[in-house]
């Protein structure tokens, strides 16, 4: 499916972007997350060994199959040399 057509089917389905918007945090973080590992060449695995966990952890938060503690982000994040930062709005 083209994003034209995906995002017609959005727009005109209100409980489709009511989830879409309900998630959008989770699905930004997960985007950045995978970008920053891939910008640093690390596979799943490697970014595991660096964090302290298992590869298929970081596998179900990328798929966002998972509710991160901000423990974990912040493990994740010092890995990708990032920082976490949190804002109300």
């Amino acid at each position: 499916m083209q994003w034209s057509n995906a995002s017609k089917i959005i727009a005109s389905n209100p409980e489709v972007k009511a989830e879409l918007l309900k998630n959008e945090l989770e699905y930004k973080l997960i985007e950045e997350v995978i970008s920053a590992r891939i910008e640093h060449n690390l596979t799943q695995k490697q970014l595991a060994d660096l964090v302290g966990t298992k590869q298929s952890n970081i596998s179900r938060f990328e798929n966002g199959n998972a509710n991160p503690s901000i423990e974990f982000l912040k493990k994740v994040a010092l890995a990708l040399n990032k920082k976490v930062e949190i804002h109300l709005v």
